[in-house]
């Protein structure tokens, strides 16, 4: 049974320092939820979510999409943004607006004010699914920060150092929490332990994380 999601409200408001300028803003994303579950759904008619391949020729766990005027893909050729979704060559999904609304006012509620996120990778963990330790580094502007949501079951967040072997710190991730990491925290490695089996009440057995970024 998930019951954090019982005092899911109660967290509203909550800020847990991750570093110097990193925050976990607790239920940050609930009051838009209601907004936030169909836009989903509308993206993913657009574009599927899909499995994409690694330059290692590994097949990702975790299914993802994109929106906005740049989306991040991954195949043997690496990693980059692009302006089309090359599974159908149109371009991507336009960033729905209570997406970039709420990006925006999570950066600011963390310091960062003025961000203007023009990529939203969408991923969909399932129970088992994981992200290795990993930096963002593909934008151009590292100097904007990266907003992560969170809605579905409860996921633990690695969040490291700024090498891959630096102990990384493990964060419980609850339906609604948003992470926001920026200027010294920007390139902190990070990552998500394989996901539980335990289904949220609304969403079943998925966890939808959305990251924003100034990558253009």
């Amino acid at each position: 049974m998930n019951t954090p999601d019982l005092f899911a409200h109660e967290r509203i408001g909550q800020r847990e320092s991750l570093g110097p300028q990193s925050l976990v803003l607790r239920g940050f994303a609930l009051p838009h939820a209601e907004a936030l579950l169909p836009a989903i759904a509308a993206l993913e008619a657009a574009a599927p979510f899909r499995h994409m391949v690694t330059p290692g020729g590994f097949t990702m766990s975790v299914a993802l999409t994109n929106c906005g005027r740049l989306g991040w893909t991954t195949d043997r050729r690496g990693y980059r943004y692009s302006t089309f979704d090359p599974d159908s060559g149109r371009p991507w999904p336009a960033m729905p607006g209570v997406f970039a609304a709420l990006a925006r006012e999570a950066a600011a509620a963390a310091g960062f004010d003025d961000f203007q996120p023009d990529a939203c990778l969408v991923n969909r963990y399932v129970p088992g699914a994981k992200m290795s330790l990993h930096q963002d580094r593909n934008e151009r502007d590292l100097a904007a920060p990266v907003v992560s949501v969170s809605l579905g079951m409860t996921a633990t967040f690695l969040f490291g150092g700024h090498a891959r072997t630096d102990k990384a710190e493990r964060i419980p991730l609850y339906h609604g929490d948003v992470v926001v990491w920026g200027g010294v925290d920007r390139l902190r490695f990070h990552g998500v332990l394989p996901l539980k089996d335990d289904p949220h009440p609304e969403l079943g057995r998925q966890r939808i994380n959305f990251t924003f970024r100034q990558a253009g």
